[in-house]
This record gives C-alpha cells, structure tokens and sequence, in this order.
C-alpha cells in the first residue's frame, strides 16, 4: 500500500492565490488509506480514555467521526457560524488567507471530560487556537490535537504550543 503522503492532492492557488490546498479527497477515497491513517492517530494517542471527539469544520468531520466510534467516544461538532442550531459559544479567528468564527454548542462537553480534537490540516494554528479555546470554556481535559497534514513552514504550531500535537507521519 502507498504512504498516506501519496494520497494528499495539492492544488495551488485554491481558494485564493498563492495559497497551496491540501485536498485530502484521495485520502478519504481509499479505504485502506483512511483506515490506516485512523490507526495510526489511534495509536499515537496518549493511553487515556476519551470522552468527547471534536471535529472542526468540515474536513475534519471525516475522520473525526470515525475516531469516536473507534475510541467509543462521542462526537462533537466544531461548526461556522449560524450551522449549529441550539445555543453556541463562539470563537473568532485567523487564518492563512482571512478571518473566521467558529461555534460550538454550549452543552456539547461536560466538565472534566477528556477531549481529542482532530482536523485534517494544521497551518497557521488559528482554528486549532480557536478550538482549544471554545473546548477550554467547558473545563475539560484536552488530551491532544491530532492532524493528518501539517505546513510547518506557517508556524501553527506556535499557537498551541502548550497543547500534546500529533500530526500523522508516514
């Protein structure tokens, strides 16, 4: 079987110029692929139980929901604005080509609970920051952020550094 890396498109100057997409389209295509890239964030996960997944919106989602039902975990929804339909916290960001909000709903994560955040790309950091922080409002343990692609070269990791990082690596 190919590396993950194989099945990472790039695109460039997608959404805007300049800007390289990391289309992981491929990725979620191939069922061998994604089962071993979900294995593989399983397995770089601290041995702890999980209690809540949070996936970021949308790419996230993907293998977000698998990771729950892998870890018997619940899953919970980081959206855009005006896409959760009860009450919501809300978190306004930056990223690489613009300015953001994320939401969450306000009782999705009981105190406590030992939280995994997963997203498909880790660039500048300013979703993983705004998600930490809506997940941080609820007093819960975050455990991790795991990512299947990182750009190092745009430093997000810089904004949350005091967070255990895990970006799959073939």
């Amino acid at each position: 079987m190919k590396e993950i890396q194989h099945y990472i498109r790039e695109i460039n100057d997608f959404p805007k110029k300049g800007v390289v997409y990391k289309d992981i389209s491929p990725l979620l295509g191939n069922i061998e692929a994604m089962r071993l890239a979900v294995d593989k964030l399983i397995a770089n996960l601290p041995h702890q139980n999980i209690d809540k997944v949070v996936g970021i919106e949308s790419r996230g989602f993907f293998l977000a929901t698998l990771l729950a039902d892998r870890l018997n975990a619940g899953f919970v929804p980081i959206r855009k604005p005006g896409k959760l339909p009860y009450k919501t916290y809300q978190q306004k960001y930056d990223l690489e080509y613009g300015h953001d909000q994320l939401e969450i709903h306000q009782d999705a994560i009981q105190m406590g609970e030992k939280v995994l955040i997963h997203d498909d790309v880790l660039a500048t950091g300013g979703t993983a920051e705004a998600a930490v922080k809506l997940v941080n409002r609820f007093d819960a343990a975050i455990v991790q952020l795991n990512f299947i692609i990182e750009i190092p070269f745009l430093n997000g990791r810089e904004k949350i550094k005091k967070q255990q990082v895990f970006v799959l690596q073939d």
